[in-house]
């Protein structure tokens, strides 16, 4: 009863979640592109019995690729498709992969939609990231006999609180479809566990997050970008920005000049769409400043750098002072710090980090994050860093070490991927023990 009153709203809704996508697209043209894979219909794969990733967006792309490059190392005649549901997803899969594997989006939860697609593109194995939950998705991929992984799992106490209060026995179903569930962390588990999954399904692996690695080429590329502002420059990175935060940001920069006024503020607004809007919010605001993709130098005079480009964050952390992480200041529930703490730079946040406490937790043991509520605390911590460099250093250098002490989740995720492909019975059958040997089935 319950899954047919799902696919009832779903089906009632698909109209409107159309013309959402077509509204975006005023914005965003890549959004009203491709619609047809919403809904299940793409070229037939050319390469038969892929592995599958899924990851939603940029972050999650991001998150998955050590496994696919793993992948891709140890079984070299593995096709890989890889589907997202946002255009940025798309363009990072494009930035990191080029044409070497496979894109497509994600089908909406429909029945019919989620069956077409299957069975279109036949994979072998389904490896999904973080914690997308489709109830339709799942039962597709356990009747045909495709092996489910759920990596990089996490449960916020606010996200556990509603499946357990609505969808309960829904998630439960979802779950047991599932042929393996990495968490990130114990206490992901034990919520996992509390929505009805198999203890046996469950295991501890960590954040892939922290697998990345910082190839030197960043580093040398960040640094000459640094050259081009002028030495001595401090400069303040304010990363994945949502609406509301700007506004904050901009107020703190200007207390902070007051102090330093040679500062630089680099501002990343979150999303693409609002690119213009953050610009006309900086002109207004009386800023001399200097978009990325107009190609113009940063000179003396400049005060703000608009990253209006997807897919460089990265880099971009290479060239701050100090770190700011957007979506914290408004409930947006934070983003993902380790990029930055990776590259050894100290962080800012607001309080809403519900989509990274752990990780936040860690920064906070490891005294390399410092968390701000306002324009005034956001200025005050970000001006005492830019007058003490040996405090900027240790809290870098305690971040660059808190993640270095956490890698480890890919080889853990690596492992029961294997072991799914691996087994004669459960969901995957005798269909992909062939793989065990790197070799297609």
């Amino acid at each position: 009863m319950l899954r047919a009153l799902y696919n009832g709203t779903l089906f009632l809704l698909a109209p409107a979640v159309v013309l959402r996508l077509l509204w975006r697209s005023r914005r965003l043209p890549a959004y009203r592109r491709r619609i047809r894979e919403r809904f299940g219909r793409g070229p037939r794969l050319q390469d038969e019995a892929p592995l599958w990733v899924h990851a939603v967006s940029v972050g999650e792309v991001q998150a998955a690729r050590p496994l696919i490059e793993r992948l891709r190392r140890e079984h070299p005649g593995l096709p890989v498709l890889v589907t997202t549901t946002t255009p940025t997803g798309a363009e990072q899969v494009q930035r990191l992969f080029g044409d070497t594997l496979v894109h497509r989006y994600l089908p909406y939860d429909l029945p019919f939609a989620v069956a077409r697609f299957l069975d279109e593109v036949r994979p072998r194995l389904a490896l999904v990231m973080e914690t997308e939950l489709w109830p339709n998705l799942f039962r597709a991929c356990r009747e045909r006999g495709i092996p489910l992984l759920l990596a990089n799992a996490r449960l916020s106490q606010r996200s556990w609180r509603r499946y357990r209060r609505w969808f309960r026995r829904l998630a439960a179903e979802m779950l047991d479809d599932a042929a393996g569930i990495a968490v990130q962390t114990a206490e992901d588990r034990e919520r996992f566990l509390h929505l009805g999954a198999a203890p046996e399904k469950v295991r501890v692996c960590g954040n892939t997050k922290f697998d990345l690695e910082v190839p030197a080429s960043l580093r040398e590329q960040a640094e000459a970008i640094r050259a081009q502002w002028g030495p001595g420059r401090p400069v303040l990175l304010a990363a994945s920005t949502h609406a509301g935060e700007e506004a904050i940001v901009l107020e703190a920069h200007r207390a902070i000049r007051e102090r330093f006024p040679r500062a630089l503020l680099v501002l990343v607004p979150r999303h693409p769409e609002r690119f213009d809007e953050v610009a006309e919010r900086v002109r207004q605001a009386g800023w001399t400043y200097v978009r990325r993709t107009s190609g113009e130098a940063v000179t003396p005079e400049t005060a703000v750098y608009l990253a209006d480009t997807m897919g460089e964050l990265q880099l971009l952390y290479g060239t701050a002072d100090v770190a700011f992480l957007g979506g914290s200041l408004v409930p947006a529930g934070g983003h993902n710090p380790l990029e930055a703490a990776a590259l050894g730079i100290p962080i800012l946040h607001g309080p809403h980090m519900e989509n990274a406490e752990h990780v936040r937790r860690l920064l906070a043991a490891a005294g390399a994050g410092q968390e701000v509520t306002d324009a005034g605390s956001l200025a005050h911590a970000v001006i005492g860093l830019f007058a003490d460099p040996a405090e900027r250093a240790r809290r870098g250098e305690r971040a660059a070490a808190m993640v270095a002490a956490n890698r480890g989740a890919r080889d853990c995720v690596f492992a029961y991927l294997q072991a799914l492909l691996a087994a004669p019975g459960g969901h995957g059958g005798e269909r992909h023990s062939s793989l065990r040997a790197g070799t297609p089935a």
